[in-house]
C-alpha cells in the first residue's frame, strides 16, 4: 500500500508497504481523508522519536473486522490511544495514560497517512450519514478541544483567554462559546483573528494583552512563546491549560507560579461523543478551516504547505488509486 513514512525526521512516500494484518479485536480501516496537525509537523522536528506512518486525524470505512463483523462497511473516525485495560492507569480510570498504550501515528502504531490503518474496534465511532468526510476528519481535534471542559468546570462568570488564533484555537473557542464564559481569543496577526470576529468572538492582539485579566488561560499557540503570554494574562490563583506540543523546551518562571499560586493543567486528548455531536448538528462549523486538499502522493508538498505561517487545515486524500 501507499503511505507517508517518517524516518530520521525525513518524510518519504512509500508504495511498497504491505497492507496491515488485522490483530485480534481490531478493525482494518480504508482511510478516506486525513488531516495534518501541528503535532505531525513537530514530529519532523524531533518532538517524539517515531519511525513509521504519521497521522492521527482521519475518517475512513471499515473493510475488515473479523471479531465484530457488524462494523464492516461503516464509515468511522477513531480514538488514537490503543490501551491494555490491565495496567494500573487503565484499572484506575486513566486509559489514555495506559502504561502500554500505542498511539496512532505517534507511538508504536502506524498512522493515518496511508491507504489503510488498524485500530481496536472499541476505539471506533460511526459517522452519521449527514456528516461529510471533510467535516468528520475534524473529530479528533474537536474532541481535544472538548477535553478542556472534561478537566475543568467553566462557568459564565469565568474570564477565559485563548492564546493562539490557529486551527486548534478556533475549535477550542467554538467549544467554549456554549459555556457563556467571558471569552477572548488572542493572536499575533490581525488577519488570523478575522474568522473569530466573524463569529462575534472578542479578540485581541498579543501586543494589547494586559496582565492578570483571566481566570483561565488556554495556551494553544504551538510554540514556547505562548507560555509567556499565558503567564502574563492569568490572574493570581488562576489556571493555565497547556495544549501546545512542540519539540524543544519552554522556559518557565517557577517563582511566579509559586507566588501567584497558579495552576498548570496539561490537556491532550478528549471525548469523541460530544465532538461528533457538535459536528453533526453544526454547533461547530469547521469548513472555514480547510485550506487545501492534496493526494497522498503529494504528502511532502502538503506538509510544506502546512508549515506556511497562518496556513489553514491541510488534508490528505488517501482514497485515490
Amino acid at each position: 500500500m501507499r503511505a507517508l513514512w517518517l524516518h530520521n525526521q525525513e518524510l518519504s512516500v512509500r508504495t511498497d508497504l504491505p497492507r496491515p494484518e488485522t490483530p485480534h479485536g481490531e478493525a482494518l480501516v480504508r482511510v478516506s481523508l486525513a488531516g495534518i496537525c501541528n503535532t505531525d509537523l513537530e514530529m519532523l522536528n524531533g518532538y517524539y522519536p517515531f519511525a513509521g506512518t504519521l497521522g492521527h486525524e482521519f475518517v475512513g470505512r471499515v473493510e475488515e473486522s473479523p471479531y465484530q463483523s457488524e462494523w464492516v462497511g461503516k464509515r468511522v473516525v477513531g480514538e488514537i490511544n490503543a490501551v491494555c485495560h490491565t495496567c494500573i492507569a487503565c484499572t484506575n480510570g486513566r486509559p489514555t495514560h495506559c502504561e502500554h498504550r500505542t498511539v496512532l501515528g505517534i507511538h508504536d502504531r502506524n498512522g493515518a497517512f496511508a491507504e489503510y490503518l488498524t485500530l481496536p474496534v472499541e476505539n471506533l465511532h460511526e459517522v452519521p450519514d449527514n456528516v461529510t468526510d471533510d467535516v468528520a476528519v475534524f473529530t479528533e481535534p474537536t474532541a481535544a478541544a472538548f477535553g478542556i471542559q472534561a478537566q475543568l468546570e467553566i462557568s459564565p462568570d469565568d474570564r477565559v483567554v485563548v492564546i493562539g488564533s490557529g486551527k486548534l484555537g478556533y475549535l477550542i473557542a467554538q467549544t467554549l462559546v456554549a459555556t457563556d464564559c467571558v471569552l477572548t481569543v488572542v493572536g499575533r496577526r490581525p488577519k488570523s483573528l478575522e474568522l473569530f470576529r466573524s463569529q462575534r468572538i472578542r479578540t485581541a492582539l498579543a501586543t494589547e494583552l494586559q496582565e492578570d485579566v483571566a481566570d483561565i488561560v488556554v495556551e494553544c499557540t504551538g510554540n514556547p512563546s505562548g507560555l509567556d503570554l499565558a503567564l502574563k494574562a492569568v490572574r493570581p490563583r488562576g489556571t493555565i491549560v497547556l495544549k501546545s506540543t512542540y519539540a524543544g523546551k519552554a522556559e518557565l518562571d517557577v517563582s511566579r507560579i509559586v507566588v501567584d499560586e497558579i495552576t498548570l493543567v496539561g490537556s491532550r486528548c478528549g471525548p469523541f461523543a460530544p465532538a461528533l455531536e457538535a459536528l453533526t448538528n453544526g454547533t461547530i462549523d469547521v469548513r472555514p478551516l480547510v485550506e487545501a486538499t492534496y493526494e497522498l502522493e503529494q504528502g511532502k508538498e502538503a506538509f510544506e504547505h502546512a508549515t506556511r505561517p497562518g496556513a489553514g487545515k491541510i488534508l490528505l486524500d488517501c482514497s485515490k488509486e
